[in-house]
């Protein structure tokens, strides 16, 4: 069976509903072990709760990245557990280029807007600042650059003139609840190819 690898650094919403989805059904796979940068954050009490095992590794010193020795301690956890794929789920720190041309298999991510629009921190608020009437949420495969890689499912989302940034944030997240679990299906199974920066999507 494969096995997926969550990596947290907050609340872990989007790791409920990914671990809610696994236990439902929509796709065969382990959810093998949760990794956090953040040894306080909330997700890692949910996990345990939902009977995932859970783990902790200092990222370093600087701020929004991994240090070395973190990263290559983060690798060797995933190699050893023959993970095949590493979901994102509002993890805040930068993946090194090394991990990924080592791990090659697939990591994902998932961000609160309309990729390319509103890439890196704050996007519900960049949104409503820039005064968009449409945003959203996006799972893309990640690479090299910050919100970057090939995009594999999107959702959209109305800005309404009385938003605040929370009613924006909240309405965005549950969208995110529904197609983060699903583009990990469709990646797990093997249903899609990608053309350049374009992911086809073949399932039936």
């Amino acid at each position: 069976m494969k096995k997926i690898a969550i990596f947290v650094s907050g609340r872990g919403s989007n790791m409920v509903s990914i671990i809610k989805a696994q236990k439902n059904g929509l796709f065969s796979a382990k959810i093998d072990v949760v990794i956090s940068d953040n040894k306080d954050a909330e997700a890692l009490k949910k996990a345990t709760r939902m009977g995932i095992e859970t783990k902790y590794i200092y990222p370093g010193d600087k701020k929004g990245t991994i240090s070395k020795s973190a990263s290559n301690l983060i690798l060797d956890t995933v190699l050893k557990r023959d993970i095949s794929l590493i979901a994102l789920a509002g993890f805040m720190r930068i993946i090194k280029r090394s991990f990924i041309k080592t791990f090659k298999r697939p990591i994902l991510n998932i961000h609160p807007s309309l990729l390319p629009s509103f890439p890196g921190l704050d996007a519900q608020r960049q949104a409503l600042d820039y005064g968009v009437k449409i945003t959203g949420c996006t799972v893309h495969f990640v690479d090299e650059y910050m919100d970057h890689g090939p995009i594999i499912l999107q959702a959209s989302v109305p800005v309404f003139n009385n938003d605040t940034l929370e009613s924006l944030k909240q309405r965005i997240l549950k969208m995110e609840h529904k197609i983060y679990p699903e583009a990990i299906r469709l990646v797990l199974e093997n249903k899609y190819r990608i053309e350049g920066r374009k992911v086809v999507v073949e399932d039936t």
